[in-house]
């Protein structure tokens, strides 16, 4: 699940780690490419065979410090939040990103809101 992913990247760039291996899935995968191309990871390789896939993923850090300064869960496995278009909102005045998962699959926010569609927001990272 995507809290284990963000929550495992958050941890490591705190302890100064220059890469990270998790589990390979699909969610995974979509949400890191979403993380690279907004800034907030340096890249990923995809390693291993079959059932033992996992991804490699690179940290950013600026000035020596993490590219994440924080992160906000917004659904959880006990509560689902659901955005409409109308809903979806810049998060820290544009210096942050909203992460959904709408039917035309895992998003950010300001992507959402153009292709108009709402979803199931995941978490907000700054």
């Amino acid at each position: 699940m995507f809290i284990n992913l963000i929550t495992k990247i958050k941890n490591a760039q705190q302890a100064k780690k220059e890469t990270l291996k998790v589990i390979h899935s699909k969610e995974n995968e979509a949400i890191i490419n979403i993380l690279i191309k907004k800034g907030y990871l340096e890249g990923f390789e995809k390693k291993g065979r079959g059932p033992k896939k996992f991804l490699e993923i690179k940290l950013k850090y600026l000035n020596n410090e993490g590219a994440i300064h924080g992160v906000k869960f917004i659904s959880k496995s006990s509560r689902r939040f659901y955005y409409r278009v109308k809903d979806i909102r810049l998060v820290k005045r544009g210096y942050g990103l909203l992460v959904i998962s709408t039917p035309k699959g895992i998003m950010d926010g300001k992507k959402a809101k153009k292709e108009n569609v709402g979803g199931e927001a995941l978490f907000k990272i700054w």
